[in-house]
């Protein structure tokens, strides 16, 4: 197969609709977003944020109240789905129950009028691509979840899309199989250069796929950047706690000059890199800290912060620590193994880097 690469472009664009209890709700709001040739970008927000009506305004399933969609610089706004050169995987496969797998994937070069024996070179190539060689004869109802999963891709690829869309296309599969299709997923594309917009609300989804993650809410584009970027460089408290998970603790600045800031936090006094937001002696912040940079120390540790185990949880390849600490609740990951969990009560201290801690506005955190 080919690798066509075509980049896209959302410029302005906004949808509104009018809601019968919330009144008047933006899907998309001044949205402007490039997706460049190739590129395999995820749009990451919770239920509701707008990333699936953005992805149907991209496709042409929608059509923007302002604002125009382009790709590889033609203006496609106004065209239907059908003229915009894309394959959709649609969260619920929408296959054809009466068709076999083979007639499933031929649908697209059917309806393109491809000559027979093109179709059947194409329909074998992709099949044998996505795991399924020797399945033609198949209905989708003799399927499992994840084979399924597989025609809907290679339906969508058969045709050679300049670019590749899917709508949540993991949620209908069991946790050990989503991670198996993900990975096959990003391999596909990578083989095949598409460029590719991926909609999902799972973080961890996101992060093992994408070249980029738009994060999304209120119909906002709230950050963009590499799972790397949004994960140790959040903006916002909203990124911070939905890229993973974060201790979030209230500080109060004492002290700032040229090298960095000194903070009280947690009873303890503490000083950490400056960092890109203005601060002020006196100044309430909040000390953000994955919970995998905490450290458990020794009870008496001076340096260290005092906490007791409220509750130890073992999960195989690491340990979750939720801490009573200076009355607030914190949580440390351990790798796991032998003698990693610890008891409930027992006292500890708890230490982090310096480097691996973030200061964010106290006004961003929610009530």
């Amino acid at each position: 197969m080919s690798e066509p690469k075509l980049g896209v472009s959302a410029e302005g664009i906004a949808k509104r609709y009018q809601h019968r209890i919330k009144g008047e709700v933006w899907a998309a709001r001044d949205v402007d977003l490039a997706v460049q040739p190739g590129e395999f970008l995820t749009l990451l927000g919770p239920s509701g944020c707008g990333k699936t009506t953005l992805l149907r305004l991209i496709a042409g399933f929608e059509m923007p109240d302002t604002g125009r969609v382009l790709f590889g610089g033609r203006d496609v706004t106004t065209l239907p789905a059908n003229q915009r050169d894309i394959g959709f995987v649609f969260q619920n496969y929408a296959l054809f129950p009466h068709l076999t797998v083979f007639d499933n994937v031929a649908y697209g070069l059917r309806v393109r009028n491809k000559a027979d024996a093109e179709i059947r070179r194409a329909v074998n190539d992709v099949l044998a691509l996505v795991g399924l060689a020797g399945y033609e004869p198949q209905f989708s109802s003799q399927l499992s979840g994840g084979e399924q999963q597989r025609v809907a891709l290679a339906r969508a690829i058969v045709i050679q899309p300049g670019v590749l869309l899917f709508d949540e296309p993991l949620s209908n599969l069991d946790a050990r199989l989503r991670v198996l299709m993900r990975h096959e997923i990003r391999s596909l594309q990578r083989r095949l250069g598409i460029t590719t917009i991926y909609v999902t609300h799972d973080q961890e989804e996101a992060m093992a796929v994408s070249d980029r993650i738009v994060v999304m809410n209120q119909g906002r584009l709230v950050q963009v950047g590499s799972a790397e970027d949004l994960y140790l460089r959040p903006r916002s408290d909203f990124v911070a706690r939905f890229i993973g998970r974060i201790n979030s603790i209230d500080a109060r600045v004492v002290a700032v000059d040229d090298a960095g800031v000194e903070l009280m936090a947690l009873g303890r006094r503490l000083r950490v890199p400056r960092p890109d937001m203005a601060v002020a002696e006196g100044q309430a912040v909040q000390l953000m800290i994955r919970p995998e940079a905490l450290h458990a120390t020794a009870a008496d540790d001076a340096q260290a912060w005092p906490a007791t185990v409220s509750s130890c949880s073992f999960l195989g390849e690491k340990i979750e620590l939720h801490l009573d600490c200076a009355g607030q609740r914190l949580l440390l990951v351990r790798p796991g193994g032998a003698g990693a969990a610890l008891p409930e009560g027992q006292a500890l201290g708890v230490t982090a880097d310096p480097a691996s801690m973030l200061l964010l506005p106290a006004q961003d955190k929610p009530s």
